[in-house]
């Protein structure tokens, strides 16, 4: 893949100039995952200056989620060549919680040897007072303008109130309700598009799925609700020694799934070994104590479908079950 020579500008002129000519630049390095965003990114979004991640999850966490897969499908059609250029206008998130469109250009200025993406630099400038304008000229030119704001605000409260109980059904259908943590549809879903996330942006990606050993004796000695207790239990040291962008789901029965973004596989090994030793500690009702687990672990391979990545974590927790349980398992 062959690009046009670019001409000899050094590091600083070139920010130099991008800063005049933008509200804000960034610089992303695809072999190491580093993003550098200049101070009027920040200022422009109302964040403090180097208060996020240099990573693509901060730049992915403030696109609006209607705009979201339009924005990645744009980028991806890039990247691997069927689209000329990266130019696209969508919403960004405030740190006070409203939005703002942008306008977003970048440009590919290094690949690596076997025609991947090494380095590109885009530039992000604030046009949220264009849209304003725009909408504002097309409602002063409708007719019986009073009339469309009354209706206009009576049907904003309708789609508030909507909008709300779409959420909380939503909610109800990605929950587990014994466990708190995502359900298996959920879980499915989230898969896909981290796997999706891991080839767009070579990033890491690892799994850890977790068996309760012995949960059918639990049940069968001491009933169902203290099964649930031990479920609840787990799910409660998972979701404390995990971060924010990690995804925990019961995937069904006593099996659960961590989804761990931008993690290789010793640290979602030493993860997994850390989980371990907790749930020894448990104390549960009726006088459960030091029930064990045991884990599979798995990292992303390139080319790889979700649903295979899937079998070779499971594969590595029934070696760990096979060999005594209450053991970490990882797959190579």
């Amino acid at each position: 893949m062959s690009e046009p020579v670019l001409p000899d500008i050094s590091e600083q002129s070139l920010a130099t100039t991008l800063e005049i000519i933008s509200d804000g630049i960034w610089d992303w390095n695809a072999l190491t995952g580093y993003v550098y965003r200049s101070p009027g990114w920040y200022t422009m979004l109302g964040y403090e200056i180097d208060s996020l991640e240099n990573n693509v999850f901060t730049w992915e966490s403030v696109v609006h989620k209607d705009d979201y897969d339009r924005v990645m499908t744009h980028f991806e059609d890039y990247i691997s060549g069927k689209s000329p250029v990266y130019k696209c206008e969508y919403r960004c998130f405030t740190n006070s919680g409203d939005y703002i469109w942008i306008e977003d250009r970048g440009r590919i200025v290094k690949w690596t040897n076997d025609g991947k993406v090494a380095r590109m630099i885009g530039a992000h400038r604030d046009i949220n007072a264009e849209k304003i304008l725009l909408e504002q000229s097309k409602q002063e030119s409708l007719s019986l303008q009073k009339l469309i704001d009354i209706r206009t605000n009576e049907l904003n409260t309708l789609n508030i109130q909507l909008t709300q109980k779409i959420h909380e059904v939503e909610r109800l259908a990605t929950i587990d309700p014994v466990t708190s943590l995502a359900n298996r549809y959920f879980f499915e879903q989230r898969i896909e598009a981290e796997v999706a996330r891991t080839k767009r942006f070579y990033e890491p990606l690892s799994l850890i799925i977790i068996d309760i050993d012995h949960f059918k004796q639990i049940n069968d000695q001491f009933g169902h609700a203290t099964g649930d207790s031990v479920l609840t239990a787990l799910a409660n040291v998972i979701l404390q020694n995990i971060r924010e962008i990690d995804v925990a789901a019961r995937w069904g029965g006593d099996e659960l799934m961590i989804i761990l973004p931008n993690t290789v596989l010793t640290d979602a090994a030493d993860l997994a070994e850390k989980l371990r030793v907790l749930v020894g500690k448990l104390d549960v009702k009726l006088g459960i104590t030091g029930f064990t687990c045991s884990f599979g672990v798995a990292q992303y391979s390139a080319g790889e479908a979700s649903k295979g990545f899937t079998i070779r974590a499971d594969a590595a927790l029934y070696e760990a079950k096979e060999s005594g349980r209450n053991l970490v398992s990882v797959s190579n």
